[in-house]
C-alpha cells in the first residue's frame, strides 16, 4: 500500500513537471512569435513623385531613432501593391498605408493599424484649405474646363488617368461611383492609363493626355507651383463621400510593446515643430490619433462593390 502511494506520488509529480514544462514551451513559443525590431524599416507609398516624397520623409529617420532608440530606415515603395507585399514578407516593419492598402494588408497578412492621420479639410471649387481637422479625405474626378465633360455620364468612351487598383481615391471610390451611375469603367469603352502619383493624374488632364483623372481632393495644389493656371483649366465634376484617412500600420507579428512604442513615437513627433513640418509636407498629415480596424469598414464595403466591375 505504501509502495502504491509512493508510486502515485512520483507519477503525480512527474505529470506536474511535464504539464508545467509543456506550458513553459507554449509560452516561450508564443513569445518567440512576437517581433522585436533591432532596426525599424518604414515605408511610404508614392502618392506623388517618389523621389520628392523620399527626400521629404528622410528626416523622420533621425526623429524616430531618437524616440525609439534604434536605427530607422525610411524608403518609398514602387507602388501601392509592393508595400503590402513587403509587409507580408516582413521586409517592411511600418507602412504609411492608404486605407485600401491597409485593408488588403490586414486581410492577407494580419497587418495591424495603429494610427490614422488627421488632415485639414478642403472647400470647393478651388481646394481652399480650412482650419478644421478631419478624419477623412475625398476623391475627385477632374476634367479640363471646356472639354464638354460635365457629369459622370459624359465619361463613356473617354480616357481616364488612374492610380493602381488599391488606391482608394485614385481608383476604388471613383470607379464605384461610376458604377453606381450606370457606368462600368472596365466595360463601357473607357480607356484607363495608370500614372504614378496623383500629381501626374492632374498633369495628364492639364496637358491633354487624358480626358479625366481620379485623384484625391487637393491634388491640384501639388502642381500649382509649376502650372499656375491649373485651378482654372482643370476642374472637378464629381467629389466622393469621405474616405477614412491614411494609416500607420505595422506588420502582423510586431510585439504589443513595440506597437505602443511606435504609436507613442509618431504622436510625439507630430506635435514637434520639425516633425509636424515633415508629416505635413509628405502627405498633408497634421496629427495622428489612435485607430481601430473597424474604422475601415467603409473601405471594405466599397471593395465589395468594386469586385462587380469585373463580372
Amino acid at each position: 500500500m505504501r509502495m502504491f502511494k509512493r508510486l502515485a506520488t512520483v507519477v503525480g509529480a512527474l505529470s506536474l513537471v511535464f504539464v508545467l514544462g509543456a506550458c513553459g514551451k507554449s509560452s516561450s513559443s508564443s513569445a518567440s512569435k512576437s517581433y522585436t525590431p533591432k532596426k525599424l524599416t518604414v515605408q511610404f507609398v508614392p502618392s506623388s513623385n517618389a523621389s520628392t516624397i523620399e527626400a521629404k520623409a528622410k528626416p523622420l529617420e533621425g526623429l524616430l531613432k531618437k524616440q525609439l532608440g534604434i536605427p530607422v530606415k525610411v524608403s518609398v515603395s514602387t507602388d501601392y501593391n509592393t508595400i503590402v507585399e513587403a509587409m507580408g514578407s516582413k521586409k517592411v516593419d511600418v507602412g504609411f498605408l492608404p486605407p485600401d492598402a491597409y485593408v488588403l494588408a490586414h486581410k492577407q497578412y494580419n497587418a495591424k493599424v495603429l494610427l490614422k492621420a488627421q488632415r485639414y479639410g478642403y472647400k470647393e471649387p478651388n481646394d481652399q484649405i480650412t482650419n478644421t481637422l478631419v478624419n477623412t479625405y475625398k476623391a475627385q474626378i477632374l476634367v479640363r474646363k471646356g472639354s464638354g465633360i460635365k457629369s459622370i455620364k459624359d465619361l463613356k468612351g473617354k480616357k481616364i488617368a488612374v492610380q493602381d487598383t488599391t488606391s482608394s481615391a485614385g481608383w476604388i471610390y471613383p470607379a464605384v461611383e461610376l458604377y453606381r451611375h450606370g457606368i462600368n469603367i472596365n466595360k463601357d469603352n473607357i480607356k484607363t492609363v495608370q500614372v504614378k502619383g496623383h500629381d501626374q493624374g492632374v498633369m495628364a488632364v492639364y496637358n491633354g493626355d487624358a480626358d479625366a483623372a481620379f485623384v484625391f481632393q487637393g491634388a491640384r495644389l501639388l502642381v500649382e507651383k509649376d502650372a499656375k493656371d491649373v485651378m482654372k483649366k482643370v476642374v472637378p465634376i464629381y467629389t466622393t463621400k469621405g474616405i477614412p484617412n491614411d494609416t500607420i500600420t505595422v506588420r502582423g507579428d510586431m510585439s504589443s510593446k513595440w506597437d505602443k512604442k511606435i504609436s507613442k513615437a509618431f504622436k510625439a513627433i507630430a506635435k514637434t515643430k520639425k516633425g509636424h513640418a515633415i508629416i505635413s509636407s509628405v502627405y498633408s498629415h497634421e496629427n495622428y490619433v489612435t485607430a481601430k480596424d473597424s474604422d475601415y469598414n467603409a473601405i471594405r464595403a466599397y471593395d465589395k462593390t468594386a469586385k462587380k466591375l469585373n463580372k
